[in-house]
């Protein structure tokens, strides 16, 4: 019996904070400093799912262009 790992998981909190704080997803490309694309960012907001090394990317290049502290938990819904 084959599990399939659901990877569309609807909008996620990311995209709220962005909003909330009047950011784009280029706003985080820049601030990273470490690889990090605009299909990145935008897969976060979406919904798909993202490896944790991604979703530490996209965390913390928010929290630097935010400079306010988000954990995952506040960014994520898986």
């Amino acid at each position: 019996m084959k599990h399939d790992i659901e990877r569309n998981l609807g909008e996620q909190p990311i995209g709220k904070v962005l909003e909330e704080n009047g950011l784009k997803p280029h706003d985080l490309v820049a601030a990273s400093d470490v690889q990090l694309t605009h299909k990145m960012v935008t897969r976060a907001i979406k919904g798909r799912r993202l490896t944790p090394k991604t979703r530490v990317k996209v965390r913390d290049a928010l929290n630097a262009v935010a400079e306010k502290s988000y954990s995952l938990k506040d960014l994520f819904s898986y």
